[in-house]
């Protein structure tokens, strides 16, 4: 099984690696577009999948890329900005990104080279840090703050500011800014959820805000447990998976193999394996991945129950890297 694993595994790097561009930078698929949180999603997958050279080239991008206040643009279209939208979650997950880069290859000189950026993406979104710990989503294209803060982007972002300080605190620099900034989020996300998606941006049918910070370690043990349970007949079909939006006919393999790792961080193995063995059926004749899947509402043959399959993308493989490879215990295929 583990062998399987690992074939499927290096399956889905070689598709995110046919994708990406000379820059480094990784496309959702060849021709189009790049954002910042799923390119550096591929290059994390990339790091788990034993690709460090086209792992670091894809980090590189994000250090020459960065805008001088320390963020990104929204999105890219070969490498020239397209969407002008600043977004906090983006600028500070490339310290998440370095990292799991640095875990892999205990490259020192690496986390060195990429500090300065890592430093500018957390600064920049920590400017946006309101006093009650929420940290406001962005900022548009005419540099007009959106006065929101969104619970899947600020748990993300709660990760990626957790994992700046450990770099830090690796390279011997004090932030305990930064420390009292994470904590300050994380006191917000558990204790107050009404200081999040307040204003039309209700995120609460999105199967992302139910898992999300069980994911990155917000919510633990009977919290988690909890959580699970309340919205497991809202997101979960058996036998197939994690849908989207809970008011949608459709199953997203992304977010099926995100739920599979929160559900591992949990120590839930059981259930995630069980949910592995569902999304498996959704892969092309190459064993990459499809993004979405379809099913009927109404009783309809057997054999009309076929998925209607979309096009395949590098954040859906490399979503399927980092739950297969944390649920098989694998570190440095």
């Amino acid at each position: 099984m583990l062998e399987d694993i690992q074939r499927l595994i290096q399956r889905q790097a070689d598709f995110i690696i046919r994708q990406q561009l000379p820059s480094g930078a990784i496309p959702w698929y060849r021709g189009g577009i790049t954002d910042p949180w799923d390119h550096v999603e591929c290059a994390i997958a990339l790091d788990l999948s034993g690709h460090v050279r086209e792992a670091s080239l894809a980090h590189k991008w994000m250090r020459d890329t960065q805008n001088p206040d320390g963020s990104w643009y929204f999105s890219y279209h070969n490498d020239k900005p397209q969407d002008l939208t600043k977004d906090t979650n983006f600028s500070t997950y490339i310290a998440t990104g370095i990292w799991y880069h640095y875990l892999t290859t205990r490259d020192l000189d690496f986390l060195r080279y990429m500090w300065p950026t890592v430093e500018k993406g957390i600064n920049f979104a920590l400017s946006l840090q309101q006093p009650g710990g929420e940290i406001y989503w962005g900022v548009s294209e005419n540099n007009e703050v959106w006065p929101g803060a969104i619970l899947t982007a600020s748990s993300s972002t709660w990760l990626s500011i957790k994992c700046g300080t450990r770099i830090a605190k690796l390279l011997g620099v004090a932030k305990p800014d930064w420390n009292k900034a994470y904590q300050k989020l994380a006191r917000a996300i558990r204790e107050h959820p009404e200081r999040f998606d307040r204003l039309g941006e209700d995120k609460s049918g999105h199967a992302m805000t139910w898992y999300y910070p069980i994911l990155v370690g917000l919510l633990k043990e009977r919290q988690a447990e909890v959580r699970i349970s309340t919205g497991w007949q809202d997101f979960i079909i058996d036998g197939w998976g994690c849908k989207c939006f809970a008011d949608r006919q459709s199953v997203c393999v992304a977010e099926t193999f995100e739920f599979i790792l929160a559900l591992t961080r949990i120590g839930a193995k059981d259930k995630a394996k069980i949910v592995l063995d569902w999304v498996l059926q959704f892969r092309d004749s190459d064993g990459v991945f499809y993004r979405e899947v379809y099913w009927p509402k109404r009783e309809i043959r057997q054999s009309e129950q076929e998925p209607r399959a979309h096009e395949k993308n590098t954040w859906t493989s490399a979503a399927a890297i980092l739950a297969m490879a944390a649920l098989s215990g694998i570190e440095g295929l």
